[in-house]
């Protein structure tokens, strides 16, 4: 159980996907969450949520112990300034989770007082089957163990190194967007072979779990689950050659460095 309020400033798509796995898991009491919009007559998501919506950030953290910071990168200064007077170094953890801001960055903005966290989780979080990477500067290790039992209730996490959050991004949040975009070519192509949209939908999202679940459990490489599916002169290793005649890990490989190119200018 979560004993630290908690606020979160910016109920975009990743904020308000962090705030329904937190409360999917009912660790934390949703009247012990603060969220913050502009417009909070248009509760949308939050509606019956039990969660305190409000529109004044500065309340949002005077309430709360652990400080969620989910905005856009070019507003996250303008939010942080805002902020920076009510932040106290003996109750405050501030945790990022706006992509490319280094902690460096945040620091110059708000000081060295305050704990300053860095997390990237993806939006399967609402569901509780998020990855999140997370670094720091020398915070405690009670500190960063608040904040690893915060993530751990919307999936795995783990601790990196400051320099590769970018590739983390790409990787695990990004890489969400990537996997979804193949599902989708998988059902179209069971529509084309002859189910119906709903049913490849169902056969498509279990055989990618499954297959998710084969290398989490077995700790297993890919090629080993591949091996065993591709009997010679089979109809699985005809169709893995024509997508990688065609490019297949080429173009994913390319897409994922042309993402982290652009995260990096």
């Amino acid at each position: 159980m979560i004993k630290k309020k908690v606020a979160i400033i910016g109920c975009g798509n990743i904020g308000i996907s962090i705030l329904h796995g937190l409360l999917k898991q009912g660790d934390i009491p949703a009247n012990y969450i603060t969220a913050t919009r502009r417009n909070i007559d248009d509760p949308g998501e939050l509606k019956g949520t039990g969660v305190k919506l409000i529109s004044d950030n500065r309340k949002a953290v005077n309430d709360s112990a652990m400080i969620i910071i989910a905005v856009k990168p070019y507003n996250i200064v303008s939010v942080l300034e805002e902020l920076k007077d009510r932040l106290i170094p003996e109750k405050h953890l501030l945790i990022s989770v706006t992509a490319g801001v280094t902690i460096s960055k945040i620091q110059e903005v708000v000081g060295t007082g305050v704990p300053v966290f860095r997390a990237m989780p993806n939006i399967s979080a609402s569901v509780g089957k998020s990855v999140t990477c997370i670094c720091h500067n020398g915070n405690t290790a009670e500190q960063s163990a608040s904040v690893k039992a915060l993530f751990d209730l919307i999936g795995t996490t783990m601790t990196i190194d400051e320099d590769l959050m970018e590739s983390a991004t790409i990787l695990g949040a990004c890489g969400i967007a990537y996997v979804l975009r193949f599902i989708r070519a998988m059902i179209q192509g069971g529509i084309q072979i002859g189910f119906d949209a709903v049913t490849a939908s169902a056969i498509v999202n279990q055989t990618v779990k499954g297959a998710a679940e084969l290398l989490i459990d077995g700790h297993k490489h890919p090629e080993y689950e591949i091996d065993k599916v591709t009997t010679p002169k089979g109809c699985t290793i005809v169709g893995l050659n024509e997508m990688e005649h065609n490019g297949f890990s080429s173009s994913l490989i390319k897409g994922l460095v042309a993402s982290f190119d652009k995260i990096e200018k």
